[in-house]
């Protein structure tokens, strides 16, 4: 079986969020040996497709797991995973996947670039909770919950020099979401090429810091469009890696576009 490791939102290798994809000649096998795979490749997702029946709502069936669970949603991986259809020919034009959170297409530009079409999260204003300040290492100045897909807390901090510069205690962040954190602010300067900034940390799903997450930005897109008066924007993840995820708001969907780059392309013989 083909096993390759896609590098996504980004234009080059060892940059953006790496996933494993692996597409499968019929159904999905045991749970066990989907986490254990997912398990091996220690990367935050790996993916899992089989083709579906024509005339169907969907042309794939798509899950997503990360080294100790299966999530509901996932964007880098799903965007790795259509970049892996398109560049071996595997599927021609957009795919829809059948997943967890519903039927999401991915359509590809003529550049090599990528949409995912997600549903928007829901965001809920809350208090911070207590404690929260603490654990992340930073004052939040906003606080969201983004619904039961994403399953985050959203905490827009002072400044995106404050982003930049926590240093949280993983361990303590656990308390406070099914799913992690998400940490973000304005963009000190936009002609930077981004509008805001973010870091997301997931200690519930095994990962301690995210390096893109497009999950995530179906929830910043609806709070940065509100704060900053426009429905498409540039979000910059501020990881080791970094990486850019262009977002527009479209009411109850989320667009997310990136590029994506296969770094490895091998056999799993287990």
């Amino acid at each position: 079986m083909r096993i390759r490791i896609v590098d996504a939102f980004t234009d080059r290798p060892f940059a953006g969020n790496p996933a494993g994809v692996l597409l499968l000649d019929d159904a999905f096998p045991e749970d066990d040996w989907l986490q254990n795979v997912a398990m091996e490749v220690n990367h935050a997702e790996t993916a899992f497709a089989h083709r579906l029946p024509a005339g169907g709502e969907a042309d794939w069936a798509l899950r997503w797991f990360t080294p100790v669970t299966e999530v509901d949603m996932c964007g880098h991986a799903t965007l790795a995973t259509a970049h892996v259809l398109h560049t071996t020919r595997a599927h021609e034009g957009p795919v829809r996947f059948a997943t967890r959170s519903g039927v999401l297409t991915a359509t590809p530009a003529a550049d090599g670039r990528l949409t995912l079409d997600f549903p928007t999260a829901p965001l809920t204003p809350v208090e911070a909770p207590a404690g929260v300040a603490d654990a992340l290492g930073a004052e939040p100045v906003a606080a969201f919950d983004t619904g039961p897909h994403v399953g985050d807390l959203l905490v827009e901090l002072a400044d995106e020099k404050t982003v930049l510069g926590l240093s949280p205690d993983h361990k303590a962040l656990a308390a406070y979401s099914s799913r992690g954190i998400i940490a973000t602010a304005r963009a000190e300067d936009p002609s930077r090429g981004y509008d805001f900034v973010s870091r997301c940390f997931f200690p519930n799903v095994g990962i301690d810091e995210d390096p893109v997450t497009g999950s995530a930005h179906t929830a910043l897109a609806p709070h940065w469009a509100g704060r900053l008066g426009r429905d498409d924007l540039t979000g910059l993840q501020a990881s080791r890696r970094t990486g850019l995820v262009r977002t527009g708001l479209r009411g109850d969907r989320t667009l997310l576009t990136g590029h994506a780059v296969t770094v490895l392309d091998g056999e799993l013989r287990a």
